[in-house]
């Protein structure tokens, strides 16, 4: 839990259809939507080593993982936002769950939430910075193991705060 105090409540809402709007694009694989998501300098952190940065870079490597799927459904769970070092600044974290169906006939679910930074740019919040931090992915029947998530921050060297 963050000591930082939250944002405000037209800010918690404006972030809160950034995560949406996020999530619907996954699940309607729009790409000029998802893109619109992101700030051009964005960094997207997807854990063990896969570090993109640049909103061009992020968009490349989306569509190319969007084609290893027949379908996903993203949800957004619970989350919060946090005010950051200027008005223009926020951090948060949000829950995310996946159901999919890969290209090759697989299906699966990912149990992860995301940290984020935000930046509002032109009156408008986006991503700066997403890092997923995966707590399940496999058969829906969870019968894979589930990450330690602090074990992988401790690794990370970022301070677990659980």
């Amino acid at each position: 839990m963050t000591t930082a105090a939250p944002v405000s409540v037209d800010d918690y809402v404006s972030i809160q259809r950034l995560i949406n709007r996020y999530a619907d694009a996954v699940i309607h694989r729009s790409g000029e939507q998802w893109g619109s998501c992101w700030a051009d300098d964005a960094v997207w952190d997807l854990g063990r080593g896969r570090l993109v940065e640049g909103k061009d870079a992020i968009l490349k490597l989306w569509y190319g993982a969007m084609t290893g799927f027949a379908a996903v459904v993203q949800t957004v769970h619970n989350g919060d936002a946090w005010q950051g070092a200027s008005a223009d600044e926020a951090t948060g974290r949000w829950a995310i769950s996946e159901r999919f169906r890969r290209a090759d006939g697989q299906s699966g679910i990912l149990l992860a939430h995301y940290d984020d930074a935000y930046r509002k740019v032109n009156g408008q919040w986006l991503f700066s910075r997403r890092f997923l931090q995966v707590h399940y992915g496999g058969p829906a029947d969870l019968s894979a193991d589930f990450t330690n998530h602090r074990e992988a921050l401790v690794e990370r060297g970022v301070a677990a705060d659980v």
